[in-house]
């Protein structure tokens, strides 16, 4: 450090939050710390010309009078709004934003010459209460919105303030800083002026000040279209900067019918070319966005929308099945007659409605009524070549039994499709058959093991959980694998909106091509993202923001006030694996095939449903219960997912085993054949689990077909010696008879997850010895164990320990329980070893 230059230190010193420190190293340092300019230009360098004699201010005890000239000198910018707080800090008259003793630590020698400096550049300074120049600008603000004979501060007033006394905030500290943008809004004339004090507009103030500009005004405001739109056009020009973005003007346009003035504003900087982008583009791509949340069905929206699509009419097939949306929705809740439907269709050039229209409305999350919608097919739609109005009851019924099948896959759509097959006899089949036919899941269909990708992006077409993802992909889970090609893709398509990765729903057949449109993918992010927020929303917002601009921040899309509107799926949902349940009853095929979903999608909600516990250990009803399989931890296992909590929780309670749903349907139904009476299988569920309850205070339940053994004394100890007399008793065995060790349903659910267990061992172990053949000799290559190994292992260690506890309840410890494990090929963390005593070596020549 000696070694070094003066320019090089005085580098150093700039860069230091707090130099003091260093100036102790040497006596050099510290003579060079004296130096006056170096003083000076620390303060210019390190925080900028701007808020250099606010913090060179706060040092009072290296602030000469020396420090001071050399600041004005080399542009430090001083105001009278800073000479102003500084003088009411020194003096204890007036308290400010400031908290700490900042001014008051200069000594009054030099606080005197700095008023001198003052008294020449600005001449005699207000200093009263309220009348520096910080309070006039905020009462400026608080005005803005009174009529023009009731304000008491012009706008000329502001303008003198900022060209002859260089008001500027001081400090990203006061709070006039996070309000001064609004000045911009309020009298755009006042830009120049703000720039020549050093003011430069931060992008993140940019929406803000046009959210102020297109605000709604007051009932006795004589604000006009044209007076907004002229002071915005103003403010572009004079800064090249600033432009409407879309953010902005979506946010105008969710507020269309409230606040028509800014609307019609909107709408003639449009017809001007005074916007970056087409209007009507922008209400189309918002009107686009409701296809996906639930806001599509509230009121106000509703008529928003409409009045929009009046304006921008849309040739898109998505922002007409939107408007479609809205107008069902709101004719079912007003009980409109089709006429009248068909009134509202024509104002808005919706017509003609086909049958695939109806499809696409009644397959919609947030649609859970038909009536309306389908009086209105049976008598305005055209669907013959003659141009006959009306669709026929067989026409109607197709229709319907295709929107069932489609709505399985639409987690939320319980409702729906419980009304559907209430009013519709042949819908209760068409879903048995589909769910059958086409959503059974094997072994087979899965991913190959060895594509760990496909298998992580895996998911069961029924029982989303959308309660916790919606009813689309989680973010950023499929765009990690690339998408098969058009022949093999099965599944749902992925869009993107607003950088959020969602999964469109999707079916073979072309009547839900609209879905699959990507229109999402091109939403001119650079201009702002478009979301469902309305202008009066944002502006509160930016108005309760923290007053510091070093913590405001740019939220993400989705976070802001009314984030309940923007979920994906509809208010008060029912789930259609619920719905299952309780239509097909719980030992159905139906619900089997809801059930292995449901385990491979970790639907914690469905499982909770079919493994419903009333007082969190017991089942509330064994009619209720939908079996477990070892089935379902073989798909898990090839997945490699961890198994839900549930379904260890089931096997601790009890749960009968069966290898797969095959086993207890084909038990129910000989039970139900019985008799010489076939009973429907989905109408009347046979009880299979068994009540009885493993714990620690009663015997664990028992396979079916083995005698339960009785519980007797046999550990009574007697102390009687036989003599001749008891030689027959003596030589006889014992009077108590031992109790056999029957396998209990938990020991053999362990014997076949033990088994399970040890072939992804092996499997482990095999892929470790295939790195090792390609690795270097000598490689110590480590394999770590996927989700499923980990939670099988670590349950299955708490599952042996209760089986061994009710072992030794029940049998006593004459009997005397297997043990978890000792093959070579288990885990060493899962075998089981004695504990064996170590002693301390000494050293005996100590």
């Amino acid at each position: 450090m000696d070694r070094l230059c003066d320019e090089v230190v005085q580098l150093i010193f700039y860069e230091l939050i707090d130099p003091g420190p260093l100036t102790l190293v040497s006596k050099r340092f510290y003579r060079f710390s004296q130096d006056p300019y170096v003083r000076a230009h620390y303060f210019l360098t390190h925080y900028g010309p701007a808020e250099a004699m606010f913090y060179a201010l706060g040092r009072g005890k290296v602030l000469t009078e020396r420090v001071l000239d050399i600041l004005l000198m080399s542009g430090a910018h001083l105001s009278r709004y800073l000479i102003q707080v500084a003088m009411h800090h020194y003096f204890y008259t007036q308290s400010h934003f400031i908290k700490t003793p900042w001014v008051r630590n200069v000594p009054l020698r030099v606080f005197t010459y700095f008023m001198k400096l003052a008294e020449e550049m600005y001449g005699e300074i207000p200093r009263g209460k309220g009348e520096d120049d910080g309070s006039v600008f905020s009462n400026f603000l608080k005005e803005s919105r009174l009529l023009p004979g009731m304000k008491s501060i012009s706008w000329e007033s502001i303008r003198d303030i900022l060209k002859e006394y260089n008001f500027m905030p001081f400090s990203t500290r006061d709070p006039i800083m996070a309000q001064f943008p609004l000045a911009l809004a309020i009298e755009p004339r006042l830009l120049p002026y703000a720039v020549e004090n050093g003011f430069q507009m931060d992008s993140k103030y940019r929406d803000f000040v046009f959210r102020k500009m297109f605000e709604r005004p007051t009932s006795t405001s004589e604000t006009v279209a044209e007076d907004i739109a002229h002071n915005i056009q103003e403010l572009c020009r004079l800064d090249s900067t600033m432009f409407v973005s879309r953010t902005v003007a979506a946010e105008v346009c969710m507020e269309a019918k409230l606040n028509p003035t800014g609307y019609a504003a909107l709408k003639q900087l449009d017809k001007s070319g005074h916007l970056r982008f087409e209007l009507s583009g922008l209400v189309e791509d918002l009107i686009k966005t409701f296809i996906r949340t639930r806001s599509i069905s509230t009121s106000h929206i509703i008529e928003n929308l409409r009045l929009l699509y009046t304006d921008f009419p849309s040739s898109d097939p998505t922002a007409r099945l939107v408007i479609l949306i809205t107008i069902f929705i709101a004719s079912e809740n007003l009980h409109s007659s089709p006429s009248a439907i068909q009134t509202k269709l024509e104002a808005l050039s919706l017509t003609p409605v086909t049958r695939k229209d109806v499809f696409d409305v009644l397959a919609s999350p947030f649609v859970d009524r038909y009536n309306t919608l389908l009086d209105y097919a049976k008598r305005e739609i055209v669907e013959r070549d003659d141009g006959t109005k009306g669709m026929g009851s067989n026409e109607i019924e197709e229709v319907v039994e295709e929107v069932a099948s489609k709505c399985l896959e639409v987690a939320c759509k319980g409702k729906l499709l419980k009304k559907l097959c209430d009013g519709y006899i042949s819908v209760r089949n068409v879903i048995a058959t589909t769910i059958l036919k086409k959503y059974q899941l094997a072994l087979e269909d899965l991913p190959t093991r060895g594509n760990e990708d496909a298998c992580r992006v895996f998911e069961a077409k029924l029982c989303r959980d959308f309660m916790k993802f919606g009813l689309f992909e989680p973010k950023g889970k499929e765009s990690e694998v690339p998408r098969p090609s058009a022949a093999e893709d099965e599944g749902d398509g992925l869009v993107e909106v607003n950088n959020e990765v969602v999964a469109m729903e999707r079916d073979d057949d072309a009547s839900m091509s609209l879905f699959n449109s990507r229109w999402f993918s091109n939403l001119g992010h650079e201009q702002g993202r478009i979301t469902q927020e309305s202008l009066t929303t944002m502006i509160r917002r930016d108005e309760i923001s923290p007053v510091r601009p070093r913590r405001r921040m740019q939220y993400p899309g989705g976070l802001y006030f009314d984030s309940s509107a923007k979920l994906p799926y509809p208010n008060d949902p029912l789930a259609v694996g619920r719905w299952i349940k309780t239509e097909f009853g719980p030992r159905s095929s139906v619900t089997a095939v809801f059930m292995t979903h449901a385990v491979v999608n970790d639907n914690h909600s469905i499982l909770h449903q079919y493994l419903y516990y009333a007082d969190g250990v017991q089942p509330i009803s064994t009619t209720n219960h939908v079996p477990i399989t070892f089935k379902h931890f073989q798909i898990l296992a090839h997945l490699d997912r961890a198994p839900n909590y549930y379904l260890y929780h089931d096997i601790e309670l009890g749960a009968e085993f069966y290898r797969d749903t095959n086993d207890y349907l084909k038990a129910d139904t000989g039970k139900q054949s019985s008799g010489g009476k076939a009973v429907k299988m989905e109408t009347t569920p046979p009880i299979l689990l068994s009540t009885a309850r493993e714990s620690l205070d009663s015997p664990p339940s028992v396979p079916r077909g083995r005698k339960r053994p009785r519980r007797v004394a046999s550990n009574v100890r007697s102390y009687v010696v036989p003599d001749s007399d008891d030689e027959a008793i003596a030589n006889s065995d014992d009077l108590t008879t031992k109790p056999k060790n029957v396998e209990t349903t938990l020991q053999t659910w362990l014997r076949h997850l033990d088994e399970l267990m040890k072939q992804e061992l092996r499997k482990l172990k095999e892929k470790r010895k295939q790195i090792e053949l390609v690795s270097e000799p000598g490689t110590k290559v480590r394999v770590a164990k996927g989700e499923f190994l980990k939670s099988l292992s670590s349950n299955l260690r708490a599952l042996h320990k209760i089986a061994k506890e009710r072992q030794l309840k029940l049998y006593g410890p004459t009997v005397v329980p297997e043990e978890y494990s000792d093959n070579e090929d288990d885990d060493d963390e899962y075998r089981h070893r004695t504990a064996r005593n170590k002693r301390k070596k000494t050293n005996r020549s100590s």
